[in-house]
């Protein structure tokens, strides 16, 4: 039976699995939303497109598969952009759907006009415009291909006129519109792989995004090499914070004896990891790479053998052939060095450390012992990063979702409210700080609006926390006037949306504020009012980058004295 381009579009969608679709309605996505309605697909109407793509990103990046975002012609489009950057970079698949003007408008310099072609072609792997009814099931077959395949972002213009067009046929082969299969590595490379462990002595193994899934084969390989397991940001939540082959992370969310680790070992195997930040990596030739982007391997230190292989099979079969070590003296050096370092982040996350500051460790920590052990924790990107990696200690069934590549403020509102959507029942936690907030906190009424639980704890220092320590890390007075700013009360404007607020001022205020949050039945705000001024751990900064904080707190000291 013939059916709109409009209808075979959505009926594609629902076959595949899509539940939501993020928008803003406008009257070119018109025939669209009349199909949305007669389907079973819930259209989540948000306050800005932004926050659309957004939300469509973080259902992506949890379940790996396609999530779809919708706005509108011209402005409506150029808002979805931005938030589409977060499905590209951490390689999520996303679909985003843009109306546009009735052809007959194309070049006539209309209201609202843009070139989406050009305007989508950064940010997206496929980018068309449905231009016939004819070529309209072939091009959507593609875009949803080409998302799952990169994974990435496939993007489709959908001009007004063209959507309510008879369409004589179905979008065809919907049974390869599925999530790209793991796949097995060479085997030549494997067997070199395995020679080089056997080489080795002293081994560490790092594991990211790439290696979700694969718990149970990295405990075995570390208990097989006495190797010890760290991992970075995204790779946090494969294995508990308790269990003793994880070491911690690296970087500024990373611990010392990680660091120290790294720099020691004689063999450092990357498993499903493009961690961009090369001066944490090692500098000498000890580097194994597995990664299923064969364009990634070598690209962050110097590499001597890369592995192209899903880590699942590719762990698998290294299991099964390299020999088991004695020696686990190396396994023992790092581990009492995390001892001490957990020593001393369990002191810094003591609420009663102060008398009447809240420190943002706290917080984390706080957050971290009251949720639920399958919680989802959704991070936004500045300091506030720093204190929930660092300080959230996970199950190992929490799952941890942020901007870890893009690394853009004003996330974790609408990557949570994507997540939400999935599974209202299910305890989803943003931590965010205030100016990540603010960007974007019209999708807390998104949130409101549509039911949608999230709990949302703020880190209120009334400041860009993370600009202050980059000015000072390259020996510069911070910008003041451009980095604080006035906040609202938060806990009020959550009232005033008609959800839930909380506020916590000293430390005796913490617990009670956030454990009241997590259990209130709707969406929750809990202001959290912490110090600007507090500095987050150094796993390791180099003599001049030590010189440069010196000399930006003696500058900052004098301009006080000075009243400048």
């Amino acid at each position: 039976m013939s059916r709109t381009v409009a209808g075979i579009l959505v009926d594609v969608l629902e076959q595949i699995g899509v539940r939501h679709i993020f928008g803003l309605i406008g009257d070119s996505l018109n025939p669209l939303a009349d199909e949305i309605k007669k389907s079973k697909i819930e259209w989540i109407g948000v306050r800005h497109e932004e926050g659309a793509a957004l939300a469509a990103a973080g259902q992506a990046k949890l379940t790996g598969k396609l999530a779809v975002c919708a706005g509108t012609t011209g402005p409506g489009s150029t808002h979805l952009v931005a938030g589409l950057y977060e499905a590209a970079r951490d390689h999520a698949p996303v679909l985003a759907l843009s109306g546009d003007m009735p052809r007959q408008m194309h070049g006539t310099d209309f209201i609202q006009t843009t070139e989406p072609g050009l305007l989508f072609r950064d940010v997206a792997l496929y980018t068309e415009a449905i231009s016939t009814a004819g070529q309209a099931p072939a091009v959507i077959h593609r875009a949803i291909a080409a998302a799952y395949s990169g994974p990435g972002v496939a993007h489709l213009t959908l001009p007004q006129d063209v959507l309510g067009l008879t369409a004589e046929h179905a979008v065809p082969s919907v049974a390869t519109l599925i999530p790209r299969a793991e796949f097995v590595p060479n085997d030549t490379d494997v067997t070199d792989l395995v020679k080089r462990i056997d080489a080795a002595s002293k081994i560490v193994i790092m594991a990211g995004a790439g290696a979700r899934g694969t718990a149970d084969l990295l405990s075995a390989l570390s208990d097989r090499l006495k190797a010890p397991l760290i991992h970075s940001v995204r790779g946090k939540e494969i294995l508990p914070y308790s269990d003793q082959r994880w070491m911690g992370g690296i970087g500024m969310i990373g611990t010392k004896p990680v660091y120290q680790a790294v720099q020691d070992c004689d063999l450092f195997l990357m498993v499903g990891t493009d961690y961009p930040y090369s001066n944490f990596l090692p500098q000498k030739p000890v580097v194994v790479q597995i990664d299923e982007r064969a364009e990634v391997l070598g690209r962050r230190a110097p590499t001597v053998l890369g592995v192209a292989g899903s880590a699942r099979p590719t762990l698998k079969l290294v299991l099964d052939r390299v020999a088991a070590k004695s020696d686990s003296r190396f396994f023992d050096h790092v581990s009492e060095g995390r001892r001490k370092w957990d020593a001393m982040l369990d002191k810094q996350a003591d609420p009663t450390r102060s008398k009447d500051i809240i420190h943002p460790q706290a917080v984390a920590r706080t957050v971290s012992n009251l949720a639920h052990p399958e919680a989802t924790f959704v991070l936004d990107t500045g300091l506030n990063t720093l204190w929930s990696a660092n300080w959230i200690r996970q199950s190992g069934k929490h799952r941890i979702i942020g901007s870890f590549n893009n690394a853009a403020v004003g996330t974790a509102l609408g990557h949570a409210n994507g997540i939400q959507a999935l599974d209202r029942s299910r305890q989803v936690i943003a931590l965010t700080g205030d100016g990540g907030f603010n960007m974007l906190m019209g999708e807390f009424m998104t949130a409101v609006h549509h039911k949608l639980p999230i709990k949302v704890i703020i880190y209120n220092n009334s400041a860009l926390g993370l600009i202050t320590l980059e000015a000072e890390s390259i020996g510069l007075v911070p910008f003041k006037s451009a980095i604080e700013f006035p906040n609202p009360d938060f806990a009020a404007l959550a009232r005033a949306c008609g959800a839930a607020g909380f506020t916590a001022k000293n430390p005796s205020e913490l617990e009670g504020a956030i454990s009241q949050a997590l259990k209130a039945e709707g969406p929750a705000i809990v202001d959290v009012v912490v110090p600007a001024n507090e500095m987050p751990n150094m796993p390791h900064v180099d003599i001049t980058q030590a010189g440069h904080y010196a000399i930006a707190k003696i500058k900052e000291a004098l301009a006080s004295v000075r009243g400048s």
